[in-house]
Order: structure tokens, then C-alpha cells, then sequence
């Protein structure tokens, strides 16, 4: 077990980040990749670089894996199964008891031998609906996911329909960003579920909802069906 060292003010050094950047390579890359707030591909980061794909990739996955930067799989929109891209960290820590939560699911949902990402979007859904329970009960869905999510340290910003010609949800931190990083399609997968259990005490079919990963310049994104209102019994 190593055993953290001080600076010369008394400040713990993070070793594993300070070993990630000892290269002017991956420091390079890390400025790279800050200065790009809706992430990049590692082939962006490539031709940006001049270095090898190959080279590239393992100097992301070291920056990744010291908890400077996080990876997710982020569409656009198109068909397949995307590529991944690459964001600095940049958030607070949800509270320990979600926190804690959240990795019992992740190491619950890994040994799952189906799809990882539906398996966590099935579990987060029940932690959504357990979650909803606890807010107040409103008359706009949308505003009961922002509540959530944001109790969570997500930093939701609902966006003005006129901007995006749906319902949208800006997901502008990340508070469980060491968790993605140990298993980015687990988490997100979570994420989805949360969201989707939040919605479904409104009546709000699960299978409408989507959770784009970096789908904005700096955020996440939750897309909900438009209009979206609350079913009555």
C-alpha cells in the first residue's frame, strides 16, 4: 500500500494523477481535451496530436483511470454503437449515501452476463421511483426530475423548448464521475433509469426517455417526449 506524500505547504499529492501527467504528451492532451467542453474522440485527439490512434487511446485511458478525465458513449443521434468520448472531471461528490448506493448497484449490475446498460437503466429505475416518493407531488414531470437530479448534484438546467424543439434536461456536473470511469455504461445506464423511474409515477412511458452523453457542450443531456404531461388516473 503506498502511502500518500505532501507537498511543501502540507497538501496531500494525488500520486496517481501526478504520474498520469509526467508525460508532456498526456498533459498536453488533458488541455486538449478542457478546452473541448463538449468532449472529444480519441481519433479527434489524434489528428489534433499527430500521434497514432493507438497512442492516443492509451494516453486517455491512463488520464481516465487517474480520475482526470471521463469516458462515455455518446451518439449524436446516429445508429450503432458510438465511439467513445473523453471530458475533463470537473464536479462536486454526491452525498456518501448515494454515492455508496450507486456503487453496490454498479458492482451488482457487472456481474450481469446481458446488456450492462440496460441492467443498470432496470435497477436505476427502481432507485428513480423510490427517489419520487420523496418529492412533492407536481403537476409538471419535468420539474420532478430537475428536483431529483439536482438533489443528486447533478446541476439540471431545463432548457427553453423554443432552443431545442423538445423537452430537454442539461445535466452540467456529474457528482459520481470515479464511478463512470470504473464502468461508463453501467453508470449511464443508471443515470437513464433513474430518470425513467422518476418519471413513471406520472405515467410517462420509460421507453420514451433518452440520456445522450455529451450531448451538449458541457452537459449531459436527458430528452423527454414533447409535450410531456402529467397522466391522471
Amino acid at each position: 500500500m503506498e502511502t500518500p506524500r505532501t507537498g511543501p505547504t502540507g497538501e496531500t499529492i494525488d500520486t496517481p494523477r501526478h504520474r498520469a501527467l509526467g508525460s508532456d504528451s498526456r498533459a498536453r492532451i488533458l488541455r486538449l481535451v478542457r478546452a473541448a467542453g463538449g468532449g472529444v474522440t480519441a481519433a479527434e485527439v489524434a489528428a489534433q496530436t499527430g500521434q497514432h490512434l493507438s497512442t492516443t487511446r492509451a494516453h486517455l485511458d491512463r488520464l481516465t483511470e487517474a480520475g482526470l478525465l471521463v469516458k462515455a458513449r455518446a451518439s449524436g443521434g446516429q445508429p450503432g454503437r458510438p465511439a467513445w468520448r473523453y471530458r475533463a472531471t470537473a464536479a462536486d461528490p454526491a452525498p456518501a449515501p448515494y454515492r455508496a448506493l450507486a456503487a453496490a448497484l454498479l458492482d451488482h449490475v457487472s456481474g450481469d452476463a446481458g446488456d450492462v446498460r440496460e441492467a443498470a437503466a432496470r435497477a436505476g429505475q427502481d432507485w428513480g421511483r423510490h427517489l419520487a416518493a420523496a418529492v412533492p407531488d407536481r403537476q409538471d414531470p419535468v420539474e420532478s426530475v430537475v428536483s431529483v437530479l439536482d438533489g443528486l448534484g447533478f446541476s439540471p438546467r431545463r432548457q427553453p423548448p423554443e432552443q431545442t424543439g423538445g423537452t430537454e434536461v442539461h445535466l452540467r456536473t456529474c457528482p459520481f464521475l470515479e464511478l463512470v470511469g470504473r464502468s461508463p455504461d453501467a453508470m449511464c445506464g443508471l443515470h437513464l433509469g433513474v430518470v425513467r423511474g422518476i418519471l413513471e409515477r406520472d405515467g410517462v412511458p420509460a421507453e420514451t426517455v433518452v440520456l445522450e452523453p455529451f450531448g451538449a457542450p458541457s452537459a449531459c443531456v436527458v430528452r423527454l417526449p414533447a409535450p410531456i404531461a402529467r397522466r391522471r388516473p
